[in-house]
């Protein structure tokens, strides 16, 4: 049971022994547990590593097991330090893999090369999309940065997503967190959900994306327009990065079935990615855009956030949000 804090089986058993009969050497403690001595040693090295063992105070070049209390305190303290390095490593990735396609995002449209086709104009992009989608076979993967859907968009998709479902065609799409404050987007994702395609939702998106059996992706040319153009890339690498990126969101998303649980500190996830936004100084329009809600939903979010924190600046809050721990100090 105590695997994930680094102890193995072995090392936990030696602990054990120590507990109990403090003042066994390694000879007693290898006959007590039917062990080598060599065993034991290995052991204690691994003890001593996780600081659950300590030099006797009494007795030169003894151990001491040191007491459960402080010692499951301190391997606790130290997982959680490394969960709070592995995510911000994955946002270290999120945010290289984001870079990667902004990077193809601002290749202009004179230029083409091997795994890249440019489209220019919603007409090409929609087409584009029905032959990529008539031809998936088993997966078809994607970030929707829009927020709330438009009545039209979701009518239109809809025989189209019911056709690939009805295909065994695999379905997995991430939106953004607002969406789950639009009733007519919610039943469509509802709907969507019911003929078994899986939908999540996440704080943030980077870029707007669709990948084909991973083995071609469609992104925008630009962010902030997704109707002027977009990037049809089928390189292996590129296809691979993004994917990554994917399932990276993927993993970190929340189920549609499941409510937006708070942290420790109280926060949402789109709060806390509010907080993000609000500490690298965006203004509420930027804001808005990345949660894909109103400005005026964004400036309340915001407002809220200030208040709790007691700051009169954006600049304040963040700094009142690294010293209370809510964002990490390389905010």
């Amino acid at each position: 049971m105590l695997v994930e804090l680094g102890l193995d089986s072995m090392a936990e058993a030696v602990y054990r022994a120590m507990l109990a009969h403090p003042q066994h050497g390694v000879r007693a403690i290898a006959h007590s547990l039917d062990l080598t001595e060599n065993q034991v040693r290995h052991a204690l090295d691994t003890l001593s590593e996780l600081t659950l063992v300590r030099p006797s105070y009494e007795f030169q070049d003894q151990l001491r097991a040191v007491p459960p209390a402080l010692g499951m305190e301190v391997l606790m303290a130290r997982q959680q330090a490394e969960l709070a390095a592995r995510q911000q490593r994955l946002e270290a990735s999120r945010e290289a893999a984001a870079r990667l396609i902004a990077d193809y995002a601002t290749l202009t449209p004179t230029i083409s090369g091997p795994g890249v086709e440019q489209l220019i104009g919603l007409d090409q992009i929609r087409d584009r999309l029905a032959a990529l989608t008539g031809e998936v076979r088993e997966e078809l993967l994607g970030l929707n940065t829009d927020g709330a859907q438009t009545a039209q968009a979701m009518e239109a998709s809809r025989p189209l997503d019911r056709e690939l479902l009805d295909r065994g065609v695999r379905i997995r799409t991430v939106y953004l967190d607002s969406v789950r404050n639009d009733e007519p987007t919610l039943a469509y994702a509802d709907w969507l959900t019911t003929r078994g395609a899986q939908v999540r939702t996440a704080p943030m998106l980077p870029n707007r994306m669709i990948v084909v059996d991973r083995k071609t992706a469609v992104i925008p040319l630009a962010s902030q327009d997704t109707a002027a153009g977009a990037m049809v890339l089928t390189s292996d690498g590129i296809v691979t990065a993004l994917c990554a990126l994917f399932e990276t969101i993927w993993a970190t998303a929340q189920p549609l079935g499941s409510g937006s649980a708070a942290d420790e500190h109280g926060l949402t996830a789109q709060q806390n990615a509010a907080l993000q936004l609000l500490a690298a100084g965006h203004t509420d329009d930027a804001i808005a855009k990345r949660l894909g809600v109103s400005p005026r939903t964004a400036r309340r979010i915001a407002t809220d956030l200030m208040e709790r924190l007691g700051a009169r600046s954006r600049f304040e809050a963040g700094a009142r949000a690294v010293q209370q721990g809510w964002l990490p100090h390389t905010a």
